[in-house]
Formats: structure tokens, sequence, C-alpha cells
């Protein structure tokens, strides 16, 4: 199943990145957001060097709350030179469906930036309210990359919360130059990008390189890393490597959010450490961590430090507890986990070699399998997911929840009504498993956010449901999907 980086995820399960700002002022009666669907989509978007759409599911709460941020917004940008257009289109429709598959749409709200009449499109991954969506936008409709000419043009582009790339030129033409012009153009999304004449006008770094060569800003680290690889692969991987900081802060300071986006969304290991960043042994625990980090960057593991109070969110999602902190956890690509709980600091190093070595086994988490149960909504836990779900030989529909989840909580009685009315059918389980107190096997099941749902036919076959949450249409997709169960025993008989 193919992975998407989704914001959903961040507000989720860091409980960081929630949006702000909603509903403080109504908008005008004039729409300035398009509505778009299967009829219209390709003959408007062809038209247009730059537009901007929205993938939304009219029951997603996320996509309700974007909603008059991003009207807000349209309005704005309508007076812009030349204008920016924001448009919508329904994934949740099914003539839409199509359009949903072909931009790689895995959750709701979906932001795109469409190039080139449709042609180029990039993941929006600017803010989601209405300011920021507009400055965000102004810099992405313009040049990918800004002509600095001045320490005043270095000043006002590049600070020390951000990455910014410049590239220093002899001459603004050649081979070197037009791979700098194309890395711009496909990393715009995600960085900004500059270029120059002149090295001395630049914050940090020789001044007297006359170029060809691109200069990394961050405000991390060593603060500034020099390229001279041109290749644009080459330069795209050492812009990935070099934006990530060797230890990535988790804390309540908005400038970090984005390299913790960035930690969660690289390929590598993880390495979470966790505690109090207000006890007296924090530094002690920030300097031994960052040594072993150092030890060992490059070998496919990435480290994050995160604060305690800041930290709740992750705690939920991961199934952590305060009194065992501090702590590591070690998430492998695979879901694996590996814990170590009550450090001392001197304990890191030697924790984190033996995993590296494979002498440590995986934490697998799973609540008790329940001794009762006989609600319409089956209780699975990761101890009983492989019998229920793949070897009952049923029809099975499971929501991945949180019990702190909003989004949840709606849903629940609207499932227990789903499965009240296939309490009499035995070739079909209505389940639930806490997602926050198991784990989950990442190879079956993508979950990225709460509630998931998926659905098992009785012949194996497994499809994430993302249709309308309603009782009416759960039914009817379980109706239009299901199989004859393959056991003729009763689901009451097996749980």
């Amino acid at each position: 199943m193919a992975s998407r980086v989704s914001i959903c995820f961040f507000v989720l399960a860091l409980s960081i990145f929630a949006f702000t700002k909603i509903g403080a002022e109504e908008t005008e009666s004039k729409e300035f957001v398009l509505t778009l669907d299967h009829s219209n989509f390709s003959d408007i978007v062809s038209k247009h060097d730059f537009i901007v759409v929205e993938f939304y599911a009219p029951w997603c709460g996320h996509c309700k709350k974007l909603a008059p941020e991003f009207e807000k917004a349209a309005s704005i940008l309508s007076s812009h030179d030349p204008p920016v257009i924001l448009a919508k289109v329904d994934a949740n429709e099914e003539v839409n469906k199509p359009l949903a598959t072909e931009f790689e749409v895995q959750g709701f709200p979906t932001i795109k930036i469409l190039r080139n009449g449709g042609k180029q499109a990039q993941e929006y991954k600017g803010p989601r309210e209405a300011d920021g969506i507009v400055d965000y936008l102004k810099k992405q409709s313009g040049p990918a990359s800004a002509e600095i000419k001045s320490v005043e043009d270095a000043s006002r582009l590049i600070d020390d919360k951000k990455i910014f790339i410049v590239g220093v030129f002899p001459k603004f033409s050649g081979e070197e130059f037009e791979n700098f012009t194309s890395l711009a153009e496909k990393l715009r999304s995600e960085y900004e990008f500059g270029h120059t004449l002149d090295a001395k006008f630049l914050p940090r770094g020789e001044s007297s390189v006359a170029g060809p060569i691109v200069r990394l800003f961050k405000p991390f680290d060593e603060l500034f890393v020099d390229f001279q690889d041109f290749h644009v692969d080459a330069l795209e991987k050492l812009v990935e490597e070099s934006s990530l900081p060797v230890v990535t802060v988790f804390n309540s300071e908005p400038s970090n959010h984005p390299f913790v986006i960035k930690f969660f969304n690289n390929p590598n290991a993880k390495a979470m450490l966790f505690l109090n960043f207000s006890h007296e042994v924090a530094d002690s625990f920030k300097s031994k961590y960052r040594e072993v980090a150092e030890q060992f960057k490059g070998e496919g593991i990435s480290f994050l430090i995160g604060d305690l109070d800041a930290s709740q969110g992750a705690f939920q999602y991961f199934g952590l507890v305060e009194d065992q902190v501090p702590l590591i956890l070690i998430q492998k690509v695979n879901g694996e986990k590996y814990l170590k709980a009550h450090l001392e600091p001197d304990h890191i190093a030697p924790w984190v070699k033996e995993y590296k070595d494979g002498n440590i086994s995986p934490y697998r988490k799973s609540e008790p399998i329940p001794e009762s149960n006989n609600e319409p909504v089956k209780v699975v836990v990761a101890d009983s997911l492989q019998d229920i779900v793949f070897n009952s030989g049923k029809n099975v529909f499971i929501e991945f929840y949180a019990p702190w989840c909003g989004h949840c909580k709606k849903l629940a009685p609207i499932l227990d009504e789903v499965a009240v009315s296939f309490e009499s059918d035995p070739d079909v389980i209505i389940a639930k498993l806490d997602a926050t107190a198991n784990d989950i096997p990442s190879d079956l099941f993508d979950v990225k956010g709460y509630p998931t749902l998926y659905f098992k036919s009785a012949s194996g076959k497994l499809l994430q449901y993302d249709n309308d949450r309603s009782k009416e249409g759960i039914i009817d997709y379980i109706g239009k999907n299901r199989d004859k169960a393959t056991s003729q025993e009763s689901s009451k008989d097996e749980l």
C-alpha cells in the first residue's frame, strides 16, 4: 500500500499540529473556491499554469475545519497579480474516485498544487490557516528561486529558523545553473531557494568562492553545508540528508515542528528518547544522546529527543506511560518496536548498540484477550487479531481507534448500530481494536490516523474503507463486498 505523508497523522498522533484560527471571520456569499468534478476537472485545470486543488470528503472533520480558511485564502488570492485559483473536489463521490486515484489521495484533506495545465503535481506542504495559505501560495506561484542581489536581499530571505538553499554561480547559465533550477522546481513545495553571483552577500560560509556551489543554510548543527555535485539526483539526496538534524528536538517550539514532520517522514528506523526537559539530568541525557546519534549517523537510524510536556500525543499514539520515562523507543520501518524504560544517561549507547547488533527482542504490545466478548462490536487485541480477522472465515469490518479520538467517539454509536444490524448474520463480524494499546502489523494495515477502517472479506480480500461513515454507508459497503463465509460455525461460537 502506498504510504502517504499525512498531516492528519501528526494532528492525531502527536497533538502538535492542530488547525487553529478556525471560523474567525465569515466569508462573503460569493464562493471563490471553484467546485470541480469528473466532468469539468480536466477542462478547467488545463487552462491554468498554477491551480491548487483540495480533495475532501464531506464527513471529514479536518476538511470541515479547513473549508472556511481555504475559502478566505481563495478570496484574498483572487486579487493577486496574477490571480491564484483554489478549487475543491469531493473525492468521496464515486464518480470522482478515478481523480482521487490519479492524484494518489490516501486521506482527507489532500491538497495538490497543479502546474502547467495539470502536467505536474506537487503535494501542498504549507500551513492550514488562511494567512499562511496565502503567503505559501504566493511564493509557490512565483519563481522557484529568488535572485539575491544584496546583503539586504539575503537578510530578508534567510533566517535562523528554516532551511534555505542558495546556488552561487559565476553566471546564470550553463549546466550547473540549469540543474540547480530543476532542483528548485522539484523541491519548491518543501524548501525555499535563492541564487546569486556573489557569495559575499550571504550570511555564513566562505565569501570569496565564485562557484558554482550550492550552500544549504539550516538552523541546527553546523548551520550551513556546501555541495559541488550538480547532478540533480545527487543534489536532491544531499539536500534531504542535510535537512534533518542529527537529533530532532520535539518540544512546544513551533519552529521545530517542520523538522519533526521530516523525522517521521524519513525512511529510516526511528529512535525516540522521551524525558522531562526541566529535570536536572536532562542536559546529561541530551549530551549522551547526541554522542550516540553522531556515532550511528548514516547507518539507517534517525534520532529524536522529546520533552514529556510536549509529547502527550506521542505517548497516546505509542501506548506509553509517563512513569516509564526516561525511556527510549526504536521503531523499525516494518513497525517493530524496541523499548527501554527507566534509562540512565550511560544506558543509551550500549542499549542502542545491542539493538543494532540484533541482541534485543522486539517489544510486542497487546491487551489481554477479553474473557467475555458478547457485545455487538467485538473487541480485538493484538494477540487475537490473526484469529478473528484472518482465520475466522468471516467477513470482518474492523475499526482501529484511539480512546481519546473525537472522531472515534462520534463513530462509536454508528458502529454499534451497524453491528446490531448484523447480529443475527453468522457470516459478518463488526470489530474494533484500540490501536494505542495494541501493536498493529504495518505490512497489513496502514494506520496513520484515527479512526482507520478496514474490511476483510471471507475470501481473504483486504480493503481499506474510506467511504461515508454513516450506518447506511457502512452497511451498503459490506453488502457489496461480502462473500459467503468459508466456515459454517457462528462468529459467536468462535468468539
